[in-house]
């Protein structure tokens, strides 16, 4: 699909974010002004694929009084899913048994019945594959980086990141002082995959005790030796961080489930911290997980301009003539790189980072 454009479509994937509807907004705004029409497609692209579920329609128009007052809102107006690759859509055999078969053509033919000259994907690391792949596969597209995990290598920032990681440390200050009244320790486990860096921002804006992030293995006998430490004195109450994909010396992630047709769901290791630190310590502790509160509610600023400029600079790139590449936040520009190079590695938390550095100066624990 190449030429001149009269018609783009828009899709959100993976786990929801604040600030895609931000992008949303944008996306109609831009296009509208050149004078092309704009398609969403709900659910990922389940609504090409699986268009009865939809009584509205999986694909419908977008214009601008559709999306008035909605870049301040969270979670999507299209709706998302981290169970919508057309290339693992999981059907289930005469057997019983569940096996994914590759429907990606059925896609993209709804794409050319439709007439869709190119496609916004606004998705992180696992949406973004999908959309290099139907790239590859003749599909013109444009991606807009998403993930409160701020794990893409490619661009500086990813929106949703920011509102995650403030909301989280609202609800570390509010923990603080459950904590300290009952004299406790409190393990919160964060969002953020197998990145820490959700943990590690969040942490060291709540004054936690302790950060456990994937990147830096955790032995919990120097936990609790930190944790009695800081607790000997006046200060009778630690908070300790951890990430969800944080893992012990030697050991691997905690995994909830595996599902086909998605990916494995992480979670539990908060628990299983909070467990062992009381038998460590002999001091009471319980675990908090904030999960889907971090992916809820409205985008702040940075996310809404996030979101803004990220949805613009797509169209952007297609009315340039730009096919099969990411938009990507480069201070003090926009940038646009090829979507092998925005998916092709994890952005992970550098060891010798600044904030790692500053972590430790503040005396805080990795578990290291």
């Amino acid at each position: 699909m190449s030429g001149s454009i009269e018609r783009i479509s828009v899709s959100t994937g993976g786990g929801d974010a604040p600030g895609l509807n931000a992008v949303i907004y944008s996306v109609v705004h831009a296009a509208t002004r050149l004078g092309w029409r704009i398609f969403g497609i709900r659910d990922g692209y389940d609504g090409l694929l699986f268009p009865d579920r939809y009584p509205d329609g999986g694909c419908f128009e977008l214009d601008i009084d559709k999306v008035k007052d909605i870049p301040n809102v969270g979670g999507t107006i299209l709706g998302t899913t981290n169970r919508g690759n057309p290339f693992k859509v999981v059907q289930t055999a005469s057997d019983g048994t569940a096996k994914e078969v590759d429907c990606s053509h059925l896609v993209l033919e709804a794409f050319q019945r439709k007439r869709i000259d190119a496609h916004v994907a606004v998705g992180g690391d696992g949406s973004l594959t999908i959309a290099l792949q139907l790239h590859k596969k003749g599909l013109r597209v444009v991606g807009v980086p998403k993930t409160i995990d701020n794990d893409l290598g490619a661009t500086v920032a990813t929106f949703g990141f920011s509102s995650a990681v403030s909301f989280a440390t609202e609800c570390i200050d509010r923990l603080h002082m459950t904590a300290q009244a009952h004299r406790r320790i409190l393990v919160v486990e964060v969002m953020g995959r197998y990145a820490g860096w959700i943990a590690l921002h969040t942490g060291i804006a709540s004054q936690a005790d302790a950060i456990l992030i994937p990147e830096i293995p955790y032995d919990l006998a120097k936990v609790a030796a930190h944790l009695r430490m800081k607790t000997s004195g006046t200060r009778q109450h630690s908070i300790v961080v951890v990430a969800e994909g944080a893992k012990p010396v030697g050991g691997d992630v905690t995994v909830k489930s595996r599902e086909a047709g998605r990916v494995e769901r992480l979670g539990g290791v908060g628990e299983q911290v909070a467990t062992c630190l009381q038998r460590m310590t002999g001091k009471e502790t319980r675990a908090v997980v904030l999960g889907h509160l971090l992916r809820g509610g409205v985008p702040n600023a940075q996310d809404r301009i996030f979101g803004l400029a990220f949805g613009a600079g797509a169209v952007c790139a297609l009315q340039r003539g730009m096919d099969g590449v990411m938009v990507a936040l480069n201070p003090p520009k926009l940038d646009f790189v090829p979507l092998e190079d925005a998916v092709v590695c994890l952005k992970q938390i550098p060891l010798d980072g600044e904030l790692v550095l500053v972590a430790r100066t503040l005396d805080i624990s990795f578990g290291d």
